[in-house]
């Protein structure tokens, strides 16, 4: 009923040109215009369901890939008929920038989404320039303004072509074409799902709801330049969020983590927000740009829908010639070439040394490269073509890619080369006579305040640990190791590698702590000094033995032990500090202190508790506590301007504590900090910084905390008859309990599985429950998620 109304509303208002008159509410034009094409190419509704069969299928096998940004070349036909809808170059231009911001969630609104999705809404890593090289390789501004006799376009795609009054295409495998114009029926835009004619491709939008600053062209409530997000979002195959199921509860959008939504809402509703498909809080999820509320209210995309947009860039994707594309480059820097002819040589046990051909302009290069079939890049850069790269995996395939930087812009990544580090070279080793002795490893210790008793697998590698200790910038620190091998006569070499700038690159200068060596019996002691310059917070320590192979009949050195361990590094030397803001042992009595701003206090005896006020504001709501530097096992908790406890924070021993809470609500809010089971110290202080900022805080991976990330439950499909994939996040190992209840409230299964940290995917049979609507508990003590589900067979 509602869409034969809204085609009664675009009889009506065909031909006008009044804003208010066309759009008594929002109006896409997507749907109905696939329908038409399909009418027009029948061979479209098979090519779709190829581009939908490979995008479920990338989005199973990379659940949580580390993606590169992708920015997509924009031309802009302007295609106008008055003055009025000739819009200006700059509002072309805040267009583009509102694209970008929604689309890496760097909008201003970000913090209206509610609490409950902060941790589902994510940076796509889509983006999107002006083209500044046309399809001939010459210079261009990416708007094209073109004066055309024709009043009034539909969505018979006329506007897309010369001969019809439009504007021609340029070639849609390098550019995403977006004509401005003046549309009838109603209708602020409409787009063209991937799959369809390339001579059509792009996104239609009316010249009113172009852009995000004032001028007088601009329309309000669609004034905001959220209709391109929304219609170029059709572009990058995403569907309504409802599903366009008529209300029937039964329709989907294809995405795991968007609720079950009866159809369009108009507006801005007050949250929670429920219908027949989702009645319960927090109801559906109406600030998506892919409902249709006003531009003010929209603001969120969701991780599943990031993902369905990636695939398109994928190799294989429908889409993927985007990647290659030069549009964003103007002529005049020269082309910035994608590098080829990728190797890799010396190669050893755990280091490589990666190549390429040099590239004319290049200024740097940017690498990446991970273990082949894991989803997480690291990167470095270089400034030559080849980069060294150590601490890799025995036995193990890796694959790179390579970037090129050029003074005009950036490359698109290279395909990707492999190589396979040698084994560990199992049990043998040189001797200083050249001949091959075998040899037994051993166990070693790390004396002191991290050690390692467990031992040793016949390659002589262990697994990684996560032992923990805390370092001060501006001190030294001693570490002892004992022999490690035996059997022989040999030099040991010791090496260990500090991440003291916390990049995740162990190559940066000075990162270098400490190297030495010994002969096969004895204890190596060396002490590091800890920079000044050091960041603060949990980084990792990275030890390394291997021994010497003198003699050139035996070859270069074989490596030995690898080994990560976590340092917590304090600020400061940790010394004596006083307290400064007592009497504050109660919620009433909480300091007030400075936000964005590190404060030192005492936990000064076993009953001492401090409580802290700080307040967010309506442009900076977001909130994150940290607490470092922590001289016993203290614990953090965050309370609201009512005073409800919001959140805690409990690590074990020194480890620093941290809270995020991403919200809406404006006021005074207090952190209170104390020591576990009397913990304290009169001498040494701890670190407090309550920050406030109006983008949203993430979860530091390096804080070692349990429990399952808030929002990363998503089921599909979703209506389900036999199989449920269910994917979630945990923040560290464990074991998850999957209770499923009716809705009378019945326990009707109960399973658990061992998760690891991260994103984890999991199938689970259903095949054995009826028809009808269940919800889905997953827990692991600390944490626990929901989410409905419906069984149709």
């Amino acid at each position: 009923m509602m869409k034969i109304y809204l085609l009664f509303l675009a009889i009506l208002f065909a031909g006008s040109s009044t804003l208010s008159a066309q759009t008594p509410h929002r109006t896409c034009g997507t749907v109905e215009h696939l329908e038409w094409l399909k009418q027009q190419d029948p061979a479209l509704s098979q090519r779709m369901q190829d581009i939908e069969n490979f995008t479920q299928i990338y989005m199973a096998a990379h659940p949580s890939e580390a993606r590169t940004i992708v920015t997509i070349p924009v031309v802009v036909h302007v295609v106008y008929n008055t003055s009025s809808q000739n819009i200006s170059d700059a509002q072309v231009q805040a267009q583009i920038s509102q694209l970008n911001q929604d689309y890496a969630r760097t909008n201003s609104d970000a913090g209206n989404t509610p609490s409950v999705w902060q941790s589902t809404a994510v940076n796509t890593n889509v983006q999107f320039c002006l083209a500044q090289r046309d399809p001939n390789g010459n210079a261009t501004t990416g708007i094209i303004h073109k004066s055309t006799s024709v009043t009034s376009f539909s969505q018979n795609d006329n506007v897309k072509h010369s001969a019809n009054g439009g504007d021609d295409a340029w070639a849609a495998g390098s550019y995403l074409n977006l004509w401005v114009c003046n549309l009838g029926g109603g209708l602020l835009g409409y787009a063209q799902f991937p799959g369809g004619a390339s001579s059509t491709d792009g996104v239609v939008i009316l010249y009113s709801a172009i852009g995000s600053i004032a001028s007088p062209s601009s329309g309000a409530p669609y004034n905001l330049g959220r209709t391109a997000t929304h219609e170029v979002g059709h572009w990058l195959n995403l569907n309504h969020i409802w599903g366009d199921d008529g209300g029937a509860c039964t329709g989907t959008d294809n995405v795991g983590d968007t609720p079950n939504q009866a159809g369009e809402n108009y507006g801005c509703p007050a949250y929670p927000h429920t219908d027949a498909c989702t009645a319960s809080s927090p109801g559906v999820m109406f600030m998506n740009y892919m409902d249709y509320t006003d531009d003010n209210c929209m603001n969120m995309f969701t991780s599943g829908q990031s993902s369905r947009m990636n695939s398109l860039f994928a190799s294989g994707g429908a889409r993927y010639s985007i990647t290659t594309s030069l549009g964003c480059t103007p002529p005049s820097g020269g082309s910035c070439g994608t590098p080829s002819g990728l190797s890799a040589t010396s190669i050893t046990t755990s280091s490589a040394t990666l190549n390429w051909i040099s590239v004319s302009g290049a200024t740097s290069y940017n690498i990446q490269y991970r273990p082949t079939g894991t989803s997480t890049w690291t990167s470095t850069t270089s400034t030559t073509n080849s980069k060294a790269v150590s601490f890799l995996t025995a036995s193990t395939q890796y694959e790179f890619q390579v970037q090129t930087v050029c003074s005009s812009g950036s490359s698109a990544y290279s395909a990707s080369a492999t190589f396979t580090t040698s084994s560990s070279g199992g049990g043998s080793y040189c001797a200083s006579n050249g001949t091959t002795n075998s040899y037994e490893w051993i166990d070693y210790i790390l004396l002191g305040s991290i050690s390692r008793t467990s031992g040793a697998d016949a390659g002589g590698y262990y697994n990684a640990t996560s032992l923990t200790t805390n370092v001060s910038t501006s001190s030294s620190y001693t570490l002892t190791f004992s022999a490690g091998m035996s059997g022989g006569t040999y030099t040991e070499y010791w090496s260990v590698f500090i991440d003291w700038n916390r990049d995740g690159d162990f190559a940066d200068a000075g990162e270098t702590a400490y190297s030495t060596s010994s002969s096969s019996t004895g204890n190596l002691t060396a002490t590091i000094s800890v920079p000044s310059t050091a960041s603060i917070g949990t980084t990792r320590m990275r030890v390394s033995m291997h021994y010497n192979s003198a003699p050139p009949s035996c070859g270069s050195f074989d490596y030995g032990e690898v080994e990560d361990y976590t340092l917590n590094i304090q600020q400061g030397s940790g010394g004596s500090c006083t307290e400064s803001y007592e009497s504050n042992n109660t919620l009433a009595t909480a300091a007030a202190i400075p936000v964005n701003t590190n404060i030192t206090s005492q936990i000064s005896t076993s009953t001492d508790y401090d409580y802290f006020s700080f307040a967010n504001n309506s442009t900076q709501k977001n909130i994150k506590v940290t607490l470092t530097t922590l001289p016993g096992d203290y614990d953090l908790k965050l309370y609201s301007p009512t005073g409800s406890l919001l959140s805690t924070s409990q690590n074990g021993g020194t480890t620093s504590e941290t809270i995020i809470y991403n919200t809406s609500t404006i006021g005074t809010y207090k952190a209170y900090v104390y020591g576990y089971s009397g913990a304290y110290s009169n001498t040494k202080c701890y670190t407090l910084n309550c920050a406030i900022s109006s983008s949203t805080f993430r979860l530091d991976p390096n804080i070692a905390i349990s429990g399952i990330e808030e929002g990363s439950l998503s089921l599909y499909p979703n209506p389900v008859q036999n199989t449920m994939n269910v994917k979630f996040s945990v923040l560290k190992s464990s074991d998850i309990s999957i209770y499923i209840v009716d809705m009378v409230g019945r326990l009707v299964s109960q399973s658990s599985v061992h998760a690891f940290e991260g994103e984890n995917s999991y199938a689970l049979d259903l095949n054995k429950l009826n028809n009808g609507l269940y919800v889905m508990q997953l827990q692991n003590g600390s944490g626990k998620t929901f989410a409905k589900f419906m069984i149709e067979k």
